[in-house]
């Protein structure tokens, strides 16, 4: 059996690369005996480091220490003396081809709307109407209309990394229910009124509330947190996203927008009900285990506004948010928990 030298580029954001994992799980299926290696950003080498089927991770910075032109060029040498032979490259910015064009792999595969695409050797359409993770398989010639696609994200979580969490959330309870507010962008996020009125509903109901999020989530989660009082616990800013995801194990159900939190709830195993405001389940990042579900409101001439969020809505209402009532998300939780309770 063929031992090829593998090399995965994803460096965007954490939701991308989660979603990246069954992709590369599929590729040790391929090529058993070969290593795959990662280029990712700072920010998600965990994720992949804490994969069982990566063999080595490169972290670069492209928005901090190697932003630079030079720098690019440095980290692309340096990876060239890998000699690798087959480049998957989920990716599609115009850094990224530049890094596979000076690797001049035997083989690269990316996506046939890349910048600077006739850097790939192997052009792959971009399926708009596919699942990210259908897409990403799609990449490393998976027929997905004879293959199911729905492959869970997999990553190895340390004991060390269990025990911790066991201990700080001191395990008395299996009603806990995990909020994660925050999003990068404000039009992904769901209203603060409304999560605070949903918060006061599921703790009323004798639930639990983990609020999770990232350091810069942690302001908005205290006061969600203040609010409930000794219903709920904010942990955002505390936890890894390895240990994020341990903590989701304990969770009955996962509530978050259209952002990372969600894939992490898919990688936990956990129903997860992830709400649309500003974008739409159509572009391929909706939860896809068989538990979970998605709330978006329809009809709107002005939604989506973009494919990542704005930092404020275009026409100053933000009825995709607003008209998403905490009655309805309460109520779709509660089904969706009953479901995993069966």
């Amino acid at each position: 059996m063929k031992n090829e030298k593998i090399l995965v580029i994803q460096t965007a954001f954490l939701g991308d690369a989660i979603l990246t994992l069954p992709m590369i799980q599929k590729l040790k299926e391929l090529f058993p005996v070969s290593e795959i290696d990662v280029v990712s950003i700072p920010s998600t080498r965990e994720v992949f480091e804490h994969s069982l089927f990566v063999n080595r991770v490169y972290s670069y910075d492209k928005r901090g220490s190697q932003k630079s032109f030079l720098n690019l060029i440095k980290f692309a040498k340096h990876l060239k003396a890998n000699n690798y032979n087959r480049i998957y490259s989920p990716h599609r910015s115009f850094r990224t081809s530049l890094i596979v064009m000076i690797l001049n792999a035997g083989l690269s595969f990316g996506f046939d709307n890349s910048s600077f695409a006739y850097s790939y050797k192997k052009l792959i359409k971009y399926d708009k109407t596919a699942h990210e993770v259908e897409r990403n398989l799609q990449l490393v010639g998976i027929d997905t209309q004879r293959n199911d696609w729905r492959i869970p994200p997999l990553i190895n979580i340390p004991g060390a990394v269990k025990e911790k969490i066991k201990n700080v959330l001191n395990i008395s309870s299996s009603r806990f229910i995990a909020i994660a507010p925050g999003s990068v962008w404000n039009t992904k996020k769901y209203p603060e009124e409304y999560y605070l009125q949903l918060s006061r509903m599921l703790a009323e109901k004798n639930f639990f509330i983990l609020f999770l999020g990232s350091k810069s989530d942690f302001d908005l989660c205290e006061r969600l947190h203040n609010y409930i009082g000794n219903f709920s616990i904010n942990l955002a800013g505390s936890f890894t996203v390895i240990e994020s995801v341990e903590a989701l194990k304990y969770c009955g159900l996962l509530i978050s927008n259209d952002s990372a939190p969600a894939h992490m709830g898919m990688i936990a195993g956990i129903p997860v009900l992830t709400l649309y405001c500003s974008t739409i389940p159509g572009f391929g990042f909706y939860p896809y285990n068989s538990r979970s579900s998605f709330l978006s409101v329809d009809g709107l001439d002005c939604k989506p506004c973009g494919i990542h969020g704005r930092n404020n809505c275009p026409i100053k209402s933000f009825e995709c948010g607003y008209r998403l009532k905490p009655e309805s998300v309460l109520q779709e939780s509660l089904r969706l928990i009953m479901v995993k309770e069966k």
